[in-house]
């Protein structure tokens, strides 16, 4: 198993007291460089925008790049409402957060490799033409397109299981076949979206969770209405958006998630792949925001990546 990762994703900087920060990441690697896991350490290298224009459009890209300041940090978003940050050092992070993923295809295609991207920025909230959500490019949707175009990959599924709606990828593929979105988050909550009577064409699965809810309701709930709509699916490679932000640590949800339940929904998604996929699968960090959490978190995720390879 790969888990890629670089020191430019460290050096983006989001203000003080922003919840998207360089210690996120730093507390994971730690975390699994501490661990017994057996894991390979890759760099990420940075994406080509040529990829990237696969799902977003290069002007849209160069408009964000342009706009990166040469000190301090902006917000990309209308004030008061700014928490979108780019700061000097954003576009190698960013690229770098997106080309984890097309590496991680081709370990995953090549050399039937299971990947954890440890990046950030994150990308489940970025949109076609609209960065939002602490997302830029949207890192696992540029991977199911790069899949798509470069290996001949039919049908791709997209789980989700942070916390927060990924609008940025229902919109993105809300009207394609090809590719099947399963995504269970807290409702109503940030970025508003993600209502179950949004199905796209038959292809967008959105498991909305109550405030308050527990561990058992959870897996109930995200077996019922993501994995097994999914599971119909058949998809050849699944791509998860790995956000750790249903913990019930975390600082930006009311979801009361335990460290293990990771593991639990992981081995979940793995026994589909195993079946459908040829056990292929990526997983991208999203969120997570409490440091003790995402560390014990990300364990017990990458211990189920790791189940029946």
């Amino acid at each position: 198993m790969i888990v890629y990762s670089h020191p430019d994703c460290l050096l983006k900087f989001n203000g003080q007291g922003h919840p998207e920060r360089k210690e996120r990441l730093d507390s994971i690697l730690k975390s699994i460089k501490s661990s017994d896991l057996k894991v390979k350490f890759k760099e990420a290298p940075k994406v080509d925008l040529e990829i990237v224009s696969l799902v977003h459009p290069k002007k849209h890209i160069k408009q964000i790049f342009a706009n990166i300041p040469k000190e301090g940090i902006i917000g990309v978003e209308k004030e008061p409402y700014a928490d979108t940050m780019l700061c000097p050092n954003s576009e190698n992070a960013i690229l770098r957060s997106c080309g984890s993923g097309i590496a991680a295809c081709d370990d995953l295609i090549k050399n039937n490799e299971r990947v954890f991207c440890a990046v950030r920025p994150p990308g489940h909230h970025a949109e076609t033409v609209r960065a939002n959500g602490f997302c830029f490019i949207n890192n696992v949707a540029v991977a199911a397109r790069y899949l798509q175009k470069k290996y001949d990959i039919g049908k791709v599924a997209i789980i989700d299981f942070d916390v927060h709606h990924g609008n940025g990828t229902q919109e993105i593929f809300y009207k394609d076949k090809s590719v099947a979105y399963g995504s269970s988050h807290e409702f109503p909550l940030f970025p508003g979206t993600g209502a179950e009577n949004e199905t796209g064409v038959g292809n967008i699965y959105n498991a909305t969770l109550k405030a308050g809810i527990k561990s058992k309701e959870f897996i109930n709930i995200f077996e019922k209405k993501v994995l097994t709509p999914l599971e119909k699916f058949k998809p050849e490679v699944i791509l998860i958006s790995a956000g750790f932000d249903a913990h019930k640590r975390d600082p930006l949800a009311n979801i009361n998630l335990e460290s293990s339940d990771f593991f639990t929904i992981t081995k979940k998604i793995i026994e589909i792949a195993n079946i459908h996929s040829k056990g292929r699968v990526i997983s991208f960090l999203e969120g997570g925001y409490d440091l003790q959490a995402l560390s014990e978190s990300i364990i017990e995720h990458l211990k189920g990546l790791k189940t029946h390879i």
